[in-house]
């Protein structure tokens, strides 16, 4: 009964005081149409991704854009043939301008993707950009979406404007994990505070963010954040610790085209970074594990415990604090056109993501470390993020 009153409490808790994490309003803030469009280059890093690079490379080339505008695509030593698509896709569909390059393999201490990132900021720096737009290449763009984001981010005055590109939920495991990954990062770092002048909170969506090019260069990036592996974290804290102003909000029509139709597909994305963001800490391991077991799993074994006893009181307040998650979880699956009775399968996916972090820890102290895109980050020192 403790146990489920404890929970209880950090529900509403969480409901209240959590910087409304739940709510799914926070979308691109009011914006009026700068006078002159800065110039923007468009940085995109690219390890084989021949696969999706045809449903989203096209709506960058094809980027309503009124000022200069510029793609460099760093095909980061891909065997799959991504170089060559890109080129040959902005031949035929023309539009923006389009530069491919290939970096050096990274050095020591630089993940891979960030050294890529370097490399077109590099590229770009000659083209003296006012703004950068760090996309990835598994992300779709509206035809509008670069001049929303410039717009917003002059009429701001925000150093750094990120959208979470709504992710693929097509496959049935899509559907029970994905809307509760952003619902879990929402719940971290709530994207109603990271706004706000002199909020501690920072965070960024790496998909798709639109940065200063000043910003940039007070903050180092990416040099500053060359070991990090939770990239888009790490790049918001550096902004913000070089005294810019940043926003996240959710994306109405930045899509993320990357499939992940299995569960094994997931569990990777999720378990290959889930011990860094613990710092790789066995005691954060525990505390996070044992958080998730009191807030997520304890209300609806409360609930089906005290009525297997007859326990009343446990019955109550356990039903009470699953209710609670369930509703604080119907806008998320809401924003991304999804049924509410997923609602309550919550703990479930909760537990999956449990493991998931349990079983980054022991990949992590097996020596296979992070990795991203079949490149692998075993060194402690070459997979934390600063700051």
């Amino acid at each position: 009964m403790w146990i489920a009153a404890l929970s209880l409490s950090a529900w509403l808790w969480l409901l209240l005081c959590q910087g409304f994490f739940w709510r799914t309003d926070v979308r691109l803030p009011a914006r009026e149409e700068p006078e002159r469009w800065p110039s923007v280059c468009v940085v995109v890093p690219a390890r084989d991704e021949a696969a999706v690079l045809p449903a989203s490379l096209p709506s960058l080339l094809a980027q309503d854009y009124p000022g200069r505008a510029e793609i460099f695509l760093v095909d980061d030593g891909s065997s799959d043939g991504t170089g060559d698509l890109a080129r040959a896709l902005a031949r035929r569909l023309g539009g923006l301008p389009l530069t491919v390059d290939t970096p050096g393999e990274p050095p020591a201490g630089w993940t891979g993707k960030l050294w890529a990132v370097r490399h077109g900021i590099a590229l770009a720096r000659a083209r003296e950009p006012e703004y950068l737009l760090l996309t990835d290449a598994d992300i779709a763009h509206a035809p509008d979406s670069l001049r929303e984001l410039v717009a917003a981010a002059r009429t701001g005055g925000f150093d750094a404007v990120s959208l979470m590109a709504r992710l693929r939920v097509e496959s049935p495991w899509e559907r029970l994990v994905v809307p509760a990954f952003v619902y879990f990062f929402a719940q971290l770092y709530p994207f109603r505070r990271i706004g706000r002048r002199g909020a501690r909170t920072a965070a960024a969506a790496g998909g798709c963010v639109l940065l200063r090019t000043d910003a940039a260069e007070r903050a180092r990036i990416p040099d500053a954040i060359r070991h990090a592996v939770i990239d888009d974290v790490a790049l918001a804290r550096a902004v913000r610790g070089a005294g810019g102003r940043i926003w996240l909000g959710l994306a109405d029509r930045v899509d993320s085209v990357r499939p992940y139709p299995r569960l094994h597909d997931l569990w990777r994305m999720v378990s290959r970074s889930a011990y860094a963001q613990l710092r790789h800490s066995p005691f954060l391991l525990a505390g996070t594990v044992l958080g998730l077991a009191l807030v997520y799993l304890a209300p609806p074994l409360a609930l089906l415990t005290g009525l297997a006893v007859g326990d009343t009181a446990t019955a109550a307040l356990g039903g009470m604090a699953w209710l609670v998650m369930t509703g604080t979880y119907v806008p998320m699956l809401r924003y991304y056109g999804l049924p509410p009775w997923l609602a309550p399968l919550l703990p479930f996916t909760a537990f999956l993501y449990l493991l998931m972090t349990v079983d980054s820890a022991v990949q992590h102290y097996r020596g296979r470390g992070a990795a991203w895109k079949g490149r692998t980050y075993a060194r402690p020192d070459a997979v934390t993020e600063e700051g």
